[in-house]
């Protein structure tokens, strides 16, 4: 069971939130273990909308811990993560692909409130998207939690899911 002391508020509405229920979520740790974590169903007293915590553990959208989908983009340990080589290619196409997006993102919310940029600041030579990313965030262990938390709680994260209506 996931437990959170952190107070938060809708992304959507800033309004207070209140538990209504758990939600079950399945995903797979580094090792290549099943785990099955519950976590709070949330719903906005003043806009009605219902939200799931998200623990720093996992990304949106994704099966594996966000451990072992870090470790594949930075390229540290491919060789030890449990997945097979096509998870491990969209791992690596699904970041290439939203870096610009999280990047700008995390640009916005520092201008929005006003935050202090990592040291380091910018440079004019030419760096990865991942360098660039670790400019705003900084390279340490658990870089890829702090650029979702911001995001995703201010509900940018941009969703996957696609309906078909006939």
């Amino acid at each position: 069971m996931i437990r959170s002391l952190e107070q938060i508020s809708c992304p959507c509405c800033s309004g207070d939130l209140k538990t209504i229920g758990r939600r079950r979520r399945g995903c797979i740790d580094s090792l290549g273990e099943k785990m099955i974590l519950s976590s709070r169903r949330l719903r906005c007293v003043d806009c009605k909308r219902i939200h799931h915590e998200l623990p720093d553990m996992l990304v949106p959208y994704k099966r594996h811990v966000r451990e072992s989908i870090e470790a594949v983009i930075t390229r540290e340990a491919e060789i030890s993560v449990i997945a097979d080589e096509s998870t491990l290619k969209r791992w690596r196409s699904w970041f290439n692909e939203r870096a610009n997006y999280l990047r700008g993102c995390l640009a916005s919310i520092i201008l929005r409130y006003d935050l202090k940029e990592p040291a380091g600041g910018s440079s004019d030579l030419p760096q990865s998207k991942l360098h660039r990313i670790w400019q705003q965030v900084g390279n340490a262990p658990g870089w890829l939690a702090r650029v979702v938390k911001p995001i995703a709680n201010l509900n940018l994260w941009p969703h996957t899911r696609s309906a078909f209506c006939p």
